[in-house]
């Protein structure tokens, strides 16, 4: 988990490169409903709910989340509600994934136990003890896929859920453009 040498924005763009382009686009019309359906969620006044998570389970997946793409000067993965976006794939697209999310809670709780026997969730541990214990689960399947749907949920379609404020695409640089004038780029800033 360590921070030095990569910049945030080589890490997602890293994290990027291992999604599967069959997989999200075999996916995608199923990853759009979810991303919308967190989207109504966000905007309507009634208290979120999980669909998927019981609340200690959001607490602890938000946490590593959060950790994964930390809010270090920006949003991170908690300011843009990735935790919404990744219950809503466990319970749509990516049901599959649920007995892996089951077992990695309960992988990390344990671990918790052994490292905090005081602690509840992860988040009541401090920064240090949370990368120690994260540390300890980093290369399993479970730290992979909350890995891959944080960035997924953090940099979707603020439409679609994820990605409040546009807290992913500032961080990439991205602009939420439809067309763009040119000079596109600087190889052709010579044009006009």
């Amino acid at each position: 988990m360590g921070r030095e040498g990569i910049s945030r924005r080589r890490f997602i763009s890293d994290s990027l490169a291992g999604l599967s382009a069959g997989w999200t686009l075999a996916r995608l019309p199923e990853i759009l409903a979810a991303g919308q359906h967190v989207h109504k969620l966000l905007q309507s006044q009634e208290p979120i709910g999980f669909e998927f998570f019981t609340p200690q389970q959001a607490a602890d997946v938000e946490c590593l989340a959060a950790q994964i793409i930390p809010s270090d000067g920006t949003p991170g993965a908690r300011e843009a509600h990735v935790i919404y976006f990744i219950d809503r794939a466990l319970a749509t697209f990516d049901r599959d994934k649920q007995s892996l999310y089951i077992k990695g809670i309960q992988r990390l709780r344990s671990k918790l136990r052994k490292l905090a026997p005081r602690a509840e969730k992860l988040s009541d541990l401090g920064q240090d003890q949370q990368i120690k214990l994260i540390k300890q689960i980093e290369k399993t399947g479970f730290f992979e896929q909350v890995r891959t749907h944080t960035v997924m949920g953090f940099l979707s379609n603020p439409e679609y859920g994820g990605n409040r404020d546009l807290a992913g695409w500032k961080a990439i640089g991205f602009e939420d453009r439809f067309f763009y004038k040119p000079p596109f780029g600087h190889y052709d800033a010579e044009a006009e």
